[in-house]
């Protein structure tokens, strides 16, 4: 399925502008986290297929287009 990618990420709108370059972990606390990519429910006009979309979401809210990847260490 192609979803939302919900991080780890706490999310802050002018983070970037202060962040290192090389990186960046993110805030260490908040009240949103921060989606990736895009999914099947979002209109092409606003970058469907774009996997450089970031946007927010409480870390609470539940939606058929919103997941996580797993990911294993070697």
């Amino acid at each position: 399925g192609n979803v939302w990618e919900m991080t780890a990420d706490w999310y802050d709108a002018d983070y970037y502008s202060r962040s290192p370059h090389q990186n960046p972990q993110g805030p260490s606390y908040g009240d949103l986290l921060v989606l990736r990519g895009s999914s099947w429910s979002q209109p092409e006009k606003f970058g469907f297929s774009r996997s450089t979309n970031r946007s927010m979401t409480s870390p609470d809210y539940v939606d058929s287009d919103i997941g996580f990847r797993c990911v294993s260490a070697p």
